[in-house]
């Protein structure tokens, strides 16, 4: 069962730990490589979250399939975390670099 396509009323205790495992799996590593500077366990996890939602729909408009396992589950989730991470930074920056104080 990919993360992307549980809903509500599949959501057992079981799989809201395994939601969790892989948000936080995939938010880690897509802060890791884009250099997010860490968003701590929560944050990871959100946008682990998030992307694998992002990445879910991606994958199912282009109509790429990369399995239903857990493997595939955390790449879909940390290509979407990814798109979540560049598309916050295009918002939240009005200039490149910003001062620090």
């Amino acid at each position: 069962m990919a993360v992307a396509t549980i809903t509500l009323a599949d959501l057992s205790l079981s799989g809201l730990i395994w939601l969790l495992i892989v948000g936080l799996i995939a938010g880690f590593l897509a802060s890791v490589v884009m250099r997010g500077g860490g968003y701590g366990i929560v944050g990871d996890i959100i946008a682990g979250i998030i992307g694998a939602f992002i990445g879910g729909w991606l994958f199912s408009l282009l109509g790429v399939s990369v399995g239903g396992g857990l493997l595939g589950s955390i790449i879909v989730a940390f290509i979407g975390a990814c798109i979540l991470i560049a598309i916050l930074r295009l918002f939240s920056r009005s200039y490149p670099y910003r001062r620090r104080l």
